[in-house]
């Protein structure tokens, strides 16, 4: 798969602790031409995650947009989302038999033994990261740094998404440095700048 330089990640406990609604998050992204996004919910109930799922894909209709899961394989089932799972997860393979062989399915690695056994792995693109330190998520692996993504690149042929720390500045280092996506939290939510605004620069800068 091809995949898209910039991977937008709706997470929520961001959101809440912005003050934005899931809807009027997705409305910004996909009027800046986001074309991969993946829902973060790590705490809430099925319901609700694919309540925000339906949102997301309101908002996205009609858009041709990746929309990926993470970590529920059976909730991507139930949405007819790709899913997104962590080294310690459902495996890419285990997910691939819940999903089939349509639905998109990536995974997460923080080093170089990982991205091997990913890349031998069902997994149609690998995540690599933190690339530079994170204040999304409350279980965060050491830094990787630039230097990660050059050896993770030279580990799989596979489509390779970069995730942790990135931002405006720092993205298009990422690129240069191997990676074909760059999946941003937290930098797409900045006090005083629409999140649409921000993804739009994003998209921009990686051209």
């Amino acid at each position: 798969m091809t995949l898209p330089k910039l991977y937008a990640i709706v997470d929520r406990a961001t959101l809440d602790a912005h003050g934005m609604n899931v809807r009027d998050f997705a409305r910004g992204m996909a009027l800046a031409g986001v074309n991969m996004l993946q829902y973060r919910d790590k705490g809430g109930p099925p319901d609700e995650v694919l309540r925000a799922a339906k949102e997301i894909v309101a908002e996205f209709a009609g858009s041709g947009c990746e929309l990926i899961m993470n970590d529920r394989p059976d909730l991507a089932l139930l949405a007819g989302w790709g899913v997104h799972v962590g080294h310690e997860d459902l495996s890419p393979d285990d997910a691939r038999k819940v999903l089939g062989a349509r639905r998109v399915i990536g995974v997460s690695t923080h080093n170089d033994s990982q991205v091997v056994e990913a890349d031998a792995s069902a997994a149609d693109y690998i995540a690599i990261g933190p690339v530079f330190a994170t204040s999304t998520k409350a279980d965060t692996q050491p830094v990787v740094g630039l230097e990660g993504v050059r050896r993770a690149r030279a580990l799989t042929r596979k489509p390779l998404v970069a995730i942790g720390g990135i931002t405006r500045e720092n993205a298009r280092s990422v690129i240069d440095a191997g990676a074909d996506a760059v999946a941003v939290i937290g930098a797409l939510l900045t006090t005083g700048e629409r999140p649409g605004k921000i993804a739009k620069d994003f998209l921009e800068i990686l051209r």
